[in-house]
């Protein structure tokens, strides 16, 4: 029986420039779908399990058109509302050697900012789920969008379903301080806690001390105080941060240090060539959630999630197409990139 994980968040129009040009030279744009909590949501039913995705979009052929991306993956999309204004655009440039990429969001009024919780029967949605995902992108996105991600979170803890929020912070969205407020109160209705340093810092006050990743540069007993911190106030039963070590726009190094309030686990660290970074930690998320589901130790699901992150990072748009046998490949220590004829 496939195992039901329920996503809430918003899924998005992506315009993005081909062959790395600036938006100043581009005349066309590529069109894809994407959100946060929708990439996880489409990574985890390409690994097997019955991925749910809760959202609102308007009752419109663009709205509908993003419901159909997302059934295309195998999402089941059944309760998503329609109505509200539009749906939120974002435009990319991809960046390249020390060109940053950049994003342009146009995501104001979008239909998910407006949802009321009366949109969504989260008992039924809910029901037959082992797992509930949400990001910290959904509340910032205005009040009603946190109230929203408050009530689904205390709703799938009042089913018994497994909890986990990836901090994500967005200063487009919102303030630090805003973000903290928010933040520090839905962390207590979350089981697993998914982040990168930055957004340990931003969302919730935690900071790591020497390390700057403009400078490809990690401490991670700065971080293992963080976590240690963070499971005292929070009670987490796992938290869970990639490191990315940015050397450039187009090379990183990709790793991960996984908490479960007794032991630390850092991962093995992959060398990464990017072709879209854009989703890489939805990528790491999904690869984490999955794993748990399945029962995996500790030491397997951050390995598990960290090569299928890696593999992202070379897939374009915002959804982890990473096979399942391709990322456990990749585990196993076979990063050659040889045809497979």
């Amino acid at each position: 029986m496939s195992k039901k994980v329920v996503t809430l968040g918003e899924v998005m129009l992506r315009l993005s420039t081909p062959d790395f040009k600036r938006f100043v030279q581009s005349d066309t744009f590529d069109i894809t779908y994407g959100g946060g909590e929708a990439n996880v949501a489409g990574a985890l039913c390409n690994y097997g399990l019955e991925g749910t995705f809760v959202t609102k979009v308007p009752d419109n052929p663009i709205g509908q058109s993003a419901i159909n991306h997302l059934r295309r993956y195998g999402v089941d999309t059944q309760f998503i509302a329609k109505g509200g204004k539009r749906l939120g655009i974002y435009f990319l440039e991809t960046g390249a050697s020390m060109r940053a990429s950049q994003v342009v969001y146009d995501r104001a009024d979008a239909s998910i900012a407006e949802a009321e919780i009366a949109d969504f029967d989260f008992d039924k949605i809910f029901d037959g789920a082992v797992w509930f995902h949400t990001t910290g992108i959904t509340p910032a996105l205005s009040d009603k969008a946190a109230a929203l991600t408050e009530a689904a979170l205390k709703a799938a803890k009042a089913k018994g379903v497994t909890t986990s929020i990836d901090l994500n912070y967005r200063k487009k969205l919102w303030s630090k301080e805003k973000a903290k407020e928010v933040m520090t109160k839905l962390c207590q209705y979350v089981d697993v806690c998914i982040g990168n340093e930055e957004d340990a810092e931003t969302t919730l006050g935690f900071k790591s001390n020497e390390t700057d990743v403009t400078k490809g540069e990690l401490n991670l007993d700065g971080y293992k105080d963080v976590f240690k911190q963070m499971k005292e106030k929070f009670g987490f039963k796992y938290i869970a941060s990639t490191l990315r070590e940015s050397y450039s726009a187009s090379d990183n190094g990709w790793s991960a240090l996984v908490y479960d309030g007794n032991e630390f686990y850092h991962s093995k660290k992959y060398d990464v060539r990017i072709v879209d970074r854009v989703g890489g930690g939805d990528s790491f998320a999904s690869g984490f959630i999955y794993a748990l589901v399945e029962k995996m130790a500790m030491k397997d699901a951050c390995e598990f999630a960290v090569a299928a992150s890696a593999l992202k990072h070379t897939i374009p748009g915002d959804m982890n197409h990473a096979t399942l046998a391709e990322v456990k490949v990749l585990m196993g220590g076979d990063a050659s990139g040889r045809v497979q004829r």
